[in-house]
């Protein structure tokens, strides 16, 4: 099982080399990195208020619901995105590749 898992974690590096994670951050990229939750909520703002412009009349508690969850399911993903952001900024500190400046 444990080399499973090696050779798992081992293709996953190896498609992030092919597709530039070996690249140094933008300055986007470390802000999101130190701010996972603040860059959640500035992607699900827009999509609430996005969704709920859409809705035809505004006053259903299922379009405010619909809206809501739309925006809470977008805020995770773009958090969890940051966050292995910032695991990926750490892995380039280890290897040595970036200084974290």
């Amino acid at each position: 099982m444990a080399n499973w898992w090696r050779s798992f974690g081992q293709a996953f590096w190896a498609l992030d080399r092919a597709l530039g994670g070996q690249r140094r951050p933008t300055r986007f990229q470390k802000w999101a990195a130190r701010h996972p939750i603040k860059a959640g909520l500035s992607m699900a703002t827009p999509f609430v208020l996005f969704f709920l412009v859409l809705s035809p009349d505004g006053e259903e508690p299922e379009d405010l619901l619909f809206a809501v969850l739309f925006g809470l399911v977008m805020g995770v993903v773009f958090g969890l995105t940051a966050a292995s952001e910032r695991l990926r900024q750490r892995r380039l500190k280890r290897l040595g590749i970036w200084d974290g400046s």
